[in-house]
């Protein structure tokens, strides 16, 4: 028999899922873009900052989430973490060249402190998001949901970063972005008054699970995740977390650099009204996908949203025309969205009950850090040799190509014979 969820937790999860994965969409895609307009960003540059904010969001995950647990509370940290999300990104408001000229000593660049700047504050950014989203929010969405609707919920939450790609580019494309400096200003005041308010209204929607705070010290909770003795106690969630690992690889190798790579490389200055159609079906399908996942299992569900990824991949690799294009993004978006809403959902379901807010932790290195750190430096390396162009400005930047979807095709098929190797010990326990 199903669980039924509450209007009340519907309305919270579709809340602050979407500006959160709002807050992301500008922290994972649009940053990049924003320090290779500003301040002729390289792809080093671009995948050092990936990379700084995926151990940021590590450390504050695990040490946020053992917290909650200790606690004993997750609106506490829901809440309060999403007002002071709102107010760092609020910050990035500032870094603009006009304020930093007159702060540059002699011998150093705009540029180079512009930069600098925005890897610091991006990582106190992360922290307050993770602390809110990666941590609390996760862990609450693990507490009020359980196997018999788990896919269901999560086929909403992993649906929102599309969602979330979609409101950005469709609110921002009415802003003139060329030889506009009031542009990156309001995306950014825009964006962190959404969120802080988002955090005042969770006050009164966000009802919180009936949790007793945790019995063992904080010291404890915070390296739980890690211990060879609950990884043994636990072998099948941390066999899924491996393969996670290396999907999450694959994505990273390509996701810095994609709006980039539409922009730039395709000359696509009309790229949102492309994709917005790409968006709107694969954030369907995953919405759907979740129930498929309830129904069918991690199996069946997981073998043909992979399909859909690599195929993606491929038409991407291989075609540059704008209706193929489509195709291919629209395959890769839903390919990754129903996976995520897949592995989610599995991992939630062997996540130790009243444990949540301690395995966020190493869900995060599996989803985040890992990834975070080798699949930039993968597509970074990709693009050593990429076509370069000059800037009316007098530098250079890299134009990133479709060499990169062929290195994520590579990475998920090591994905796919990674989970065939640990098919038979999982089967064993028979938790597919």
């Amino acid at each position: 028999m199903k669980t039924k969820l509450s209007k009340k937790f519907w309305v919270a999860l579709t809340l602050f899922s979407l500006v959160g994965q709002i807050a992301w969409v500008i922290e994972n895609m649009y940053l990049n873009v924003f320090i290779y307009d500003m301040f002729r960003a390289s792809a080093g540059d671009i995948s050092t900052m990936v990379a700084a904010s995926a151990i940021s969001a590590t450390l504050t995950t695990v040490f946020i989430g053992a917290l909650s647990d200790r606690v004993g509370k997750r609106k506490l940290f829901i809440c309060g973490g999403y007002i002071l999300w709102g107010i760092s990104i609020l910050g990035f408001a500032l870094v603009r060249a006009d304020i930093l000229s007159p702060l540059v000593a002699d011998g150093v660049s705009v540029a180079a402190l512009g930069i600098t700047l925005v890897i610091i504050l991006d990582c106190v950014m992360t922290f307050f998001g993770s602390s809110a989203n990666d941590a609390a929010f996760n862990a609450w969405l693990t507490d009020s949901t359980d196997d018999t609707n788990r896919g269901s919920a999560e086929g909403i939450n992993s649906m929102m970063p599309l969602v979330a790609i979609l409101v950005v580019f469709g609110g921002f494309m009415f802003i003139p972005k060329e030889n506009n400096p009031a542009y990156w200003p309001t995306v950014f005041t825009i964006i962190g008054l959404s969120v802080l308010a988002i955090g005042i209204i969770g006050i009164f929607v966000i009802k919180d699970p009936e949790l007793k705070p945790s019995e063992t010290g904080y010291l404890r909770n915070i390296v739980h995740g890690f211990l060879p003795s609950t990884i043994k106690q636990n072998i099948s969630l941390y066999i899924y977390l491996v393969c996670f690992i290396v999907f999450n690889i694959s994505i990273q190798i390509f996701m810095p650099y994609l709006i980039l790579y539409y922009e730039k490389s395709l000359g696509m200055a009309d790229y949102v009204f492309i994709m917005a159609p790409a968006i709107v079906i694969a954030s369907v399908v995953t919405a759907f996908w979740g129930k498929i996942y309830d129904k069918k299992g991690y199996k069946f569900s997981y073998a043909i949203s992979f399909a859909w990824l690599c195929s993606g991949y491929v038409v991407l690799y291989l075609f540059k025309n704008t209706a193929l294009v489509f195709i291919g993004s629209l395959l890769m978006m839903s390919g990754y969205l129903a996976s995520m809403a897949v592995f989610g959902a599995k991992v939630r379901d062997l996540t130790p009950k009243g444990k949540a807010g301690m395995f966020q932790g190493v869900r995060i290195f599996s989803q985040v850090l890992v990834p975070g750190v080798i699949g930039p430096k993968i597509g970074s390396w990709i693009l050593r040799n990429a076509d370069m162009i000059e800037n009316a400005d007098g530098t250079k930047s890299f134009i990133p190509n479709q060499n990169i979807f062929l290195g994520a095709l590579v990475a998920a098929v090591v994905a796919m014979v990674v989970m065939v190797l640990c098919k038979k010990p999982i089967n064993k326990e028979k938790e597919i």
